[in-house]
């Protein structure tokens, strides 16, 4: 497991993706649940900086410019 958070782990589409996905989430603030909210504003986190620590944890990688670091 290499934690290099300047090494992009996240693709364009799974990009795209996570920002649509936590918008609808945080709009899920006006209906009362917080929780939802809070994971929408972690997918768009994620989505700027375009890596996620989960994927890092699984050595996986949706971005197609950067190959995985072999163990």
């Amino acid at each position: 497991m290499n934690f290099d958070y300047t090494k992009p782990n996240v693709g364009n589409t799974d990009r795209l993706i996570r920002a649509i996905v936590g918008v609808l989430l945080i709009l899920a603030i006006f209906r009362g649940s917080w929780i939802g909210g809070l994971l929408g504003a972690v997918l768009l986190v994620t989505a700027y900086f375009r890596f996620c620590p989960v994927y890092t944890f699984f050595d996986f990688s949706s971005n197609k410019d950067v190959t995985p670091v072999s163990k």
